[in-house]
């Protein structure tokens, strides 16, 4: 039975074309899920690199039954079936048995994009890929809030649920926080918030309430950690650090200093529109923050962009739900690698 927080399963059924997989096809796919075929670790689960009879490779994530139930996953299952975008993840098919439930999903050789940026093995990115990775995601968002026939708000965007392909283009995963949002119906309330700091909106932390701008708010550290190759902190304690840097370089007109060291040349004008357009975002009261649509055409654009408005560096609303690390009614999931 699916929770209140989740989407009406009669509205969700599993349609399109994933394939149904047994266990055993999978555990000789992974060569039984070998450390070698690792890629990465969540915190709802891990992730092999897989190769099917045909041939064709995967990556296959097994989830933690803990952490991961059944809700969660018909909703992933059934909400990725049915999204078909050059910048969202193609589900190929999915397994539950009584032991597992996993999915399938295509194989992107160059995993996640924080791996590229920050990880123990850091690729350089030059400024062409970061800005074209920038605006795919900004693609990716738009086509979930406004252009699939549902209309979804991922709730749970940041780098290591931005997947690169071969040719480096970006594609979101991971959709088993995300939420159907029904025809004019503008936001959704939840019980229980889940996310990370640093990247979930105030009035989502606070009131359990979400919209596609609370999107737009993750999309704002996306586009700073691009641009700057530094993460953004995962504390309770100091999670608005790289919105707070960058605002206070904006003041002093010395945005530029945002840019990651290791870049050997880039576009200014690209780089300080990303960072306005990233400020824009980050609006305390979501109904200020521009839409995925206006996002999208501000990055591509040379139109003069509205003056950004100092963003809150905090939750501390006095509602409810504060971001207290002790709050039971929270479930924040902390940074860490995939």
């Amino acid at each position: 039975m699916i929770g209140k927080d989740t989407v009406d399963s009669d509205e969700l059924e599993i349609t399109g074309d994933p394939e149904f997989f047994d266990l055993n096809t999978l555990r000789a796919a992974t060569e039984n899920f070998s450390e070698s075929n690792k890629l990465g670790q969540g915190g709802f689960g891990t992730v092999y690199k897989g190769e099917l009879p045909n041939h064709q490779k995967v990556a296959v994530k097994r989830l933690i039954r803990t952490r991961h139930g059944i809700e969660e996953f018909r909703n992933e299952v059934a909400l990725i079936a049915r999204l078909q975008h050059r910048n969202l993840v193609k589900l190929v098919g999915y397994c539950r048995s009584r032991e597992e439930r996993m999915l399938v999903l295509e194989y992107m050789p160059n995993k996640s994009l924080d791996s590229f940026l920050f990880g123990n093995t850091r690729r350089s990115l030059d400024w062409q890929k970061r800005f074209q990775i920038i605006n795919g995601v900004a693609r990716g968002i738009l086509y979930l809030h406004q252009d699939s026939r549902l209309r979804i708000i991922h709730r749970d965007l940041k780098t290591s649920n931005v997947l690169l392909d071969a040719d480096m283009k970006p594609k979101i995963s991971d959709f088993g926080m995300a939420r159907l949002i029904h025809g004019d119906q503008l936001q959704n309330r939840t019980n229980k918030t889940a996310g990370i700091f640093g990247y979930i909106a105030p009035e989502y932390a606070n009131f359990g309430q979400f919209s596609t701008k609370s999107d737009v708010y993750s999309f704002r550290i996306i586009v700073l950690e691009i641009v700057s190759g530094k993460k953004n902190s995962s504390s309770y304690w100091d999670s608005t650090y790289l919105v707070r840097h960058a605002w206070e370089l904006w003041k002093e007109d010395r945005s530029l200093e945002l840019v990651d060291s290791s870049l050997q040349s880039y576009q200014p004008d690209e780089v300080l529109r990303c960072i306005h357009v990233g400020l824009l975002c980050v609006e305390d009261d979501s109904e200020n923050r521009p839409a995925m649509s206006d996002v999208t055409f501000m990055l591509c654009s040379e139109a003069s962009l509205p003056s950004p408005i100092q963003p809150a560096f905090g939750f501390n609303m006095g509602s409810r739900n504060t971001l207290d690390p002790s709050n039971n009614d929270l479930s924040i999931t902390e940074m860490e690698g995939r």
